[in-house]
């Protein structure tokens, strides 16, 4: 079977197990990689230290896998109602009626991703292998191993980089979940595709911390994400308000993005499941105990937060609703 008939078979078995998006990257070194060693030695990384590991590997996937020809990128669309809200929205105080409640990020809504699209991409391999008469290795990943996935994603073209460092896709927007397949096989890349951008940026402004220092250029260290849920420390006192209302990650600079406005909402049971609800109680997670939090958090990618981290951005959400936090956006 030639490079290009495998490719075709791979595309077709990628839709038939679930897959919204597949492409294929060669597999030598990553574009952007000096990028990626410039933004750590700038600190952007903040406490994510297990990103300065393995850099070479980010660099040349290829090292990941011996005899590597070829890397199979998938995604899920995981977009939901809320996926799209037009301009910047705004954080208000809740009524005296109302109990407190914060945000969860859409992609966290469902069942945990990482462990959906491994078996979604295990299938894609067990079913390649009953249809390919050729044997081959395979390693697969979703966000478990040192590798620039959305530079591969845009190498296999299923998108292109967004000014909110999102991979953006003309038809399915920037609500994507990314999985790889590094593989022996050897398959046709496809084109990478250009941006479509232009001049629009309403990503980097709706940011509520400020951490775009431009366009495609993101520092972590101020993302409300990843105060909520890489951060691992008390978080600095002048950073606390980016919070607004958001207790666990920030969709702020994908909900105001055109792209993301006539798109289709995620159609995959488990990833569109309404395990975790889209507002939580603040009060109880202030209390959280580890038993309750194993609870709530059970199958769901949320448990990547631990119960103090519940804990601190409950209390610090709940103080930004009450106004003492300073820089908290009011409804109009």
């Amino acid at each position: 079977m030639t490079p290009d008939a495998k490719t075709q078979l791979v595309l077709a078995l990628a839709r038939e197990v679930g897959f919204d998006l597949a492409g294929v990257a060669p597999a030598g070194p990553v574009r952007r990689a000096a990028y990626y060693r410039q933004w750590l030695a700038a600190g952007y990384g903040g406490t994510m230290t297990y990103l300065e590991h393995n850099v070479q590997s980010r660099a040349e996937p290829a090292r990941l896998l011996p005899g590597t020809r070829s890397i199979i990128c998938v995604a899920v669309n995981y977009k939901r109602a809320d996926g799209y809200l037009g301009p910047p929205m705004a954080v208000a105080p809740p009524r005296p009626d109302e109990e407190p409640t914060g945000i969860i990020a859409q992609y966290a809504r469902g069942y945990d991703y990482h462990l959906v699209l491994r078996r979604m991409m295990l299938r894609l391999v067990n079913r390649l292998r009953e249809r390919l008469p050729e044997p081959f290795e395979a390693r697969m990943f979703v966000d478990t191993a040192p590798i620039l996935e959305k530079e591969l994603a845009v190498a296999a073209g299923l998108g292109w980089m967004g000014k909110n460092t999102c991979l953006l896709n003309a038809g399915l927007g920037s609500y994507l979940l990314l999985g790889e397949i590094v593989s022996t096989l050897e398959l046709t890349a496809d084109e990478p595709r250009h941006g479509r951008c232009g001049s629009c940026t309403r990503c980097v402004d709706a940011c509520p911390a400020g951490a775009f220092i431009g366009p495609y250029r993101l520092d972590a260290a101020r993302c409300a994400a990843y105060l909520t849920i890489e951060h691992r420390g008390p978080i600095a006192p002048h950073l606390q308000p980016v919070l607004q209302n958001r207790v666990f990650g920030c969709d702020a600079c994908q909900q105001v993005c055109p792209y993301n406005a006539p798109t289709p909402l995620g159609t995959h049971p488990e990833i569109a499941a309404e395990l975790m609800p889209q507002r939580v109680n603040l009060l109880p997670l202030i209390a959280l105990c580890a038993e309750e939090h194993r609870r709530i958090t059970r199958g769901s990618a949320t448990r990547r937060a631990s119960a103090p981290m519940w804990q601190r951005n409950a209390a610090i959400v709940l103080a930004n609703l009450q106004g003492h936090g300073q820089g908290v956006r009011k409804r109009p």
